[in-house]
């Protein structure tokens, strides 16, 4: 078998057979094929596309590429919850502990971010004291007591998608839906969970900007999921305005912590509960995805979501007194409200815009070696709909640095788009993807 023999097939448009995809997947993580052959593969990919059985064998290469987790000693079907990415997406540190109060097992694994903010493992790290980097032996004691652990991703959880993604990035080819799809999955698949709920958001603050492109990039990875075995769901949700109040790690982490005592903003305590219904359903812990809600619903008012957010922090070596006082947090230097200069309706608001200025004042990272400021943020005042009179404030700004807080400040305020009519409501939940197929609100 030869990687130049592959290439002429592909660019030709024809399909490959498992055993090829698996042997250009283990010689490129082996080093044994270079990496301008790959890039011609994947620009063959990126005009020509794969079947579903090629995405499939694309996926199941990548996760076999690496340590594949064993979690056969956690006791109960593990479920694990994957977000495309967004703006103020703080979900699986909400959802975690209210699935874990009913006492289904929730082991996952999660990365850091690399853009406009930090990922789960980074907003976790506000909290004093937690430790993201559990042995195998602590992640499965942790989830088999308290049910719910959080570790950080190793690097031999599918290696070969690090590497062809990074050439990817550099190539051209990542807006592909098999590549896409094939990345996401194969991580999921590695880290072991038989139950799989996607979030995959689309709108302006989102990956998948184009709503049908979601649904598209949602059926691919539930068509993967199944076909290996894991049960697998995938709901759309928007993304045309940051998710909840905070933007920013230690805020968001604040944010998670309100909304599991009830107190949080209602369309973020809506998805999340929604996400932890399909993880219920799925194991089979609920018939139907309202009888989930209900349960899920019940956590929050009964308070055992929160005490079991308290009894996480502590099984991972974290404050855990931050539940009860929040201001343990670290704390940005200049905290400063920022004033509309026109009055109307918020008709818009341009999310990535959001996220650039939470990455401008270090909320995120620019490359994998940026430090990060877990501090500095936003908090949103004004969403979609609201009014706003001159001079009123549509947010407030956490910063450290005087000149960062001004460039940022800047480009938030240029974020909204405020008119005198009142907009159409975009809706927080677009539809779904089951094994039955797409359903669409």
């Amino acid at each position: 078998m030869r990687m130049y023999d592959l290439i002429i097939k592909k660019r030709n448009g024809e399909t490959l057979l498992d055993e090829e995809i698996k042997f250009i997947i283990e010689g490129y993580t082996k080093g044994l094929i270079p990496d301008y052959q790959v890039s011609a593969f994947l620009m063959a990919i990126y005009f020509n596309g794969m079947n579903e059985e090629e995405t499939v064998a694309l996926t199941m290469a990548m996760a076999e590429s690496g340590e594949q987790l064993d979690l056969s000693e956690i006791t109960g079907i593990k479920a694990d919850k994957h977000s495309t990415g967004g703006v103020g997406d703080k979900t699986s540190l909400i959802l975690g502990p209210m699935v874990a109060a009913l006492g289904i097992p929730v082991a996952k694994m999660s990365g850091r971010g690399l853009g406009h903010t930090g990922g789960t493992i980074d907003k976790l790290e506000s909290i004093q004291g937690f430790n993201t980097a559990l042995s195998k032996d602590e992640f499965i004691n942790n989830v088999n007591n308290i049910k719910i652990a959080i570790a950080g991703q190793t690097t031999d959880i599918a290696p070969a998608d690090k590497k062809l993604y990074a050439l990817r990035d550099v190539t051209a080819t990542v807006d592909n839906l098999s590549l896409i799809a094939s990345s996401i999955m194969s991580k999921k698949i590695a880290s072991g969970a038989e139950v799989i709920v996607l979030d995959v958001k689309t709108g302006n603050g989102a990956f998948m900007k184009n709503e049908e492109d979601a649904f598209k990039l949602a059926e691919a990875m539930v068509k993967i999921g199944n076909a290996v075995g894991r049960q697998t769901y995938a709901i759309i949700s928007d993304m045309n305005q940051p998710l909840g109040r905070a933007v920013g790690n230690a805020l968001e982490v604040i944010e998670a912590i309100q909304t599991l005592k009830g107190m949080g903003d209602k369309s973020l305590e809506a998805l999340c509960i929604h996400l932890g219904s399909y993880m219920l359903k799925g194991v089979k812990h609920v018939e139907t995805i309202e009888e989930g809600k209900q349960l899920l619903m019940k956590t929050i008012e009964d308070g055992s979501a929160i005490r079991k957010f308290k009894e996480f922090i502590k099984g991972q070596n974290g404050e855990e007194e931050v539940v009860d006082n929040v201001d343990l947090f670290p704390k940005a230097k200049f905290i400063e409200s920022i004033h509309s200069v026109v009055e109307g309706f918020v008709n818009e608001i341009k999310t990535e815009q959001i996220g650039i200025a939470t990455l401008i004042l270090g909320g995120g990272r620019e490359t994998k070696e940026s430090d990060i400021d877990l501090s500095v943020g936003f908090i949103i005042n004004k969403k979609i709909g609201d009014y706003v009179a001159e001079g009123e404030s549509v947010g407030t700004i956490y910063a450290n640095d005087r000149n960062k807080l001004e460039e940022a400040k800047e480009k938030f305020i240029k974020a909204y788009v405020i008119k005198k009519e009142q907009p159409k409501m975009n809706k927080l939940i677009k539809g779904y993807v089951t094994r039955d197929g797409i359903f669409k609100f």
